[in-house]
């Protein structure tokens, strides 16, 4: 129940500020009649009033995860972090391969799986955005085929 209500807490002075940062915006004598301060305040407004709900009506206290849990998570971010550093200067099959890969393993640790799974959904994931969506993909560096 305390993590809720710090978190609560913590979310409404979040929800404070971005309900005061609007203010800040210059506007024209051209714009429509609600102009662009009235969605960042609802948004703020409606995370306020979660924010105080959870403050007022906390959950039943959680039983956090092992560590283990959050090293795994961390390895997750870290993998794709780098997959999206990767993409521009390898291309898109072979992080993407790699990435997916990684994240297989993850899940379920077996080797094989993990790696067919990487290249299944390399190459799968190309044929769809490329041909499919009419993305601009590049599959493989630019410098492999001079």
């Amino acid at each position: 129940m305390a993590s809720d209500r710090i978190f609560g807490l913590v979310f409404g002075l979040v929800a404070l500020a971005y309900i005061a940062s609007p203010t800040q915006i210059q506007t024209s004598f051209l714009t429509d009649p609600i102009g662009p301060k009235a969605f960042p305040i609802g948004v703020g407004i409606i995370a306020a009033i979660c924010s105080i709900y959870m403050v007022f009506r906390p959950d039943p206290e959680t039983t956090w995860p092992a560590l283990r849990t959050f090293a795994s998570l961390g390895i997750a971010v870290v993998v794709l972090v780098a997959y999206a550093l990767a993409l521009v200067p390898l291309g898109f099959l072979i992080p993407t391969a790699i990435a997916a890969g990684l994240l297989s393993y993850q899940i379920s640790p077996r080797l094989g799986p993990a790696v067919a799974s990487g290249i299944g959904l390399s190459i799968l994931l190309f044929v769809v955005f490329k041909f499919g969506l009419g993305l601009g993909l590049v599959a493989l560096p630019r410098g492999l085929f001079g």
